[in-house]
């Protein structure tokens, strides 16, 4: 109830608009470490730097859009309004019910799973060692300074810098170095469906269901249905009207929806803040600690830009953008 009471509290358009001074900038500069990543390390991960489209079903709702896009073109983002038919033209698969969209032609999508994986590889190439199957469970802290981290096998990794990027667990490590961390759970759904075997349009572009808050994201021969916002605690219980619900709202936006078996169905949680903003940067009186986590739905939006500004911090004692609106202490 705190936390929900906290989140009210920042709904106003103050708050947005303090949030897109820090996010506005950061949202181009990861754009562009994107493509230097995806081009220098040769990514193997279904990049595509295309745009994506929200679709409405009633003028209202694309009224609406269309006046939070003019937040986006103030920062230096090219949002455009299409009507239904020009929609139609881009992609066939949207139905008449659909009278427009918004469309962001700055943004790129890419399979998360072969991102994440084809980092890994670059990481160890340069020299990174990745310990899997074993959980960290304290950050060690000696005379007011990091020393390293203990696992669950109660080994000890010695450390002169330790970056806590641990996403929704994150609160279980600082509430042992007494740092209070207002962060919940939110947990997404996802289901992928593949077009070529049953009844799933083959979308060629991204597309945000507008009302229904839906993404439907075609990459690797499939579509990924992703969406939903649900705080329920620290699990990863699938509940099933709320993985229903993201192709039943498909079926209201295209043609060829129906039932359907699906390739994958999961979920996972995000790490929400109840300001809608990341903890970035030092922790205040601990050396050598630092966090880049509470990114909520712009985990991986923002992830190059947060690994290059918490190196900055590492590295040089300080970031190259003012971290002040993203600091722990904010709290």
């Amino acid at each position: 109830m705190k936390w929900l009471w906290q989140f009210k509290n920042k709904c106003t358009m103050e708050h947005l608009e303090h949030c897109m001074n820090l996010l506005g900038p950061l949202g181009h500069a990861t754009c562009e470490l994107f493509e230097q990543l995806v081009s220098e390390e040769a990514l193997d991960c279904g990049y595509r730097q295309e745009g994506y489209y929200e679709i409405y079903r009633s003028e209202a709702a694309l009224a609406a859009a269309a006046a939070e896009a003019e937040l986006a073109l103030s920062h230096g983002y090219r949002p455009q309004t299409l009507n239904g038919g020009a929609m139609r033209e881009r992609e066939p698969s949207v139905n008449r019910s659909v009278v427009g969209a918004m469309f962001f032609p700055e943004a790129g999508t890419v399979n998360p799973h072969r991102f994440v994986l084809e980092m890994a590889a670059r990481s160890e190439r340069h020299g990174a060692t990745i310990v899997s199957g074993s959980r960290v469970t304290e950050v060690v802290i000696r005379g007011g300074r990091v020393m390293g981290v203990r696992t669950d096998d109660g080994d000890e990794i010695a450390a002169s810098s330790v970056v806590i990027a641990a996403g929704a667990y994150t609160p279980e490590l600082t509430r042992k170095l007494g740092i209070p961390l207002p962060m919940q759970a939110a947990k997404g759904y996802h289901r992928d469906r593949d077009p070529a075997v049953g009844r799933t349009p083959a979308l060629r572009n991204t597309c945000m269901l507008g009302e229904k808050s839906v993404f439907c994201t075609p990459m690797d021969g499939f579509v990924r249905f992703a969406g939903t916002l649900e705080f329920s605690g620290l699990n990863e219980e699938i509940r099933r009207p709320r993985l229903e619900q993201l192709t039943n709202a498909a079926k209201l936006y295209f043609d060829g929806m129906e039932d359907d078996t699906a390739l994958s169905e999961w979920c996972g949680l995000r790490p929400c803040m109840p300001d809608g903003l990341p903890v970035i940067g030092p922790v205040p009186g601990l050396d050598g600690l630092f966090m880049a986590t509470g990114h909520g739905m712009l985990g991986l939006t923002l992830g190059p830009v947060t690994g290059k500004l918490v190196a900055e911090c590492v590295l040089e004692g300080r970031a190259s953008t003012d971290l002040g609106a993203v600091r722990l202490d904010r709290f």
